[in-house]
């Protein structure tokens, strides 16, 4: 199995619509993916993966996941809130051993993937998780193209390097906006700072996704599991699915316990 961590250093970069299409576009390729979302005070996937109404159970093996598809599996403290309305407010200490318990309870059964989608940050989620799983077979990080999320983003990169996960490279996402009625595409917040910042660094550009209202609107019907073979971005992201997956299988096999 191989293990990719979802990063970001800001908020709002659209790290878990990058989780998402990462899942359903490696998913596509008929692997088993499973995707862990460690956002414990704001988890939004359940929800994108149009599953917030399903509820975890529990094996003798442990819990078992949200099964979105035959090739896909979810698991977020969304399925454990009685009202998604409810706000998790804990100290770290109570965060960490949640994080712990994810990682160490939940059964996914045979997986070829398994993506972590992180809240934004280095606080004790990512602390939890380093101190887990040891080294990781990527990671991947989420920016927009504005100087203020790029800054933020730096030291994202400074925390992988010290706790040894591998950057496979960075996503640029808002990389402009994807007029709905003629396709052209107009730089709302810039251009470019992620390819910047990757020539800075010497890291890989994997892609740059423009804001597209109409897979918006599909993530929203939450329907976007059945819909998104159908949708524009399907092609945009191709490349950058393509791009994680030759990288993260040039690595040496990491396996995480089951």
């Amino acid at each position: 199995m191989k293990t990719i961590v979802v990063l970001s250093g800001k908020g709002g970069v659209g790290k878990s619509s990058v989780t998402l299409q990462l899942a359903l576009q490696l998913a596509s390729t008929n692997a088993q993916v499973g995707v862990l979302d460690l956002d414990i005070t704001g988890p939004s996937l359940p929800r994108m993966f149009g599953v917030e109404n399903y509820k975890v159970l529990q094996s003798h093996s442990g819990w078992l996941p949200v099964r979105v598809s035959p090739q896909l599996q979810v698991m977020s403290i969304g399925f454990l809130l009685s009202d998604r309305g409810n706000s998790v407010v804990w100290r770290g200490a109570k965060k960490t051993g949640m994080v712990q318990q994810f990682l160490r309870d939940t059964y996914w059964g045979d997986l070829d993937y398994l993506i972590i989608d992180t809240p934004p940050g280095t606080g004790d989620e990512h602390i939890a998780l380093a101190e887990e799983i040891k080294t990781v077979d990527g990671a991947v990080i989420v920016t927009t193209p504005q100087m203020v999320a790029i800054n933020d983003v730096k030291k994202e990169i400074n925390f992988c390097h010290k706790v040894n996960f591998k950057i496979i490279g960075v996503v640029e996402n808002m990389s402009g906006f994807k007029c709905p009625h003629c396709d052209e595409c107009t730089d709302v917040f810039n251009s470019g700072g992620g390819e910047k910042l990757c020539k800075e660094l010497g890291l890989t550009l994997l892609g740059q996704l423009p804001i597209d209202p109409a897979f918006v609107e599909t993530v929203e019907s939450q329907k976007i599991v059945q819909m998104y073979g159908s949708t524009s971005m399907k092609k945009v992201f191709e490349p950058v699915a393509k791009a994680v997956e030759d990288k993260v299988q040039a690595t040496g096999v990491e396996q995480l316990s089951t």
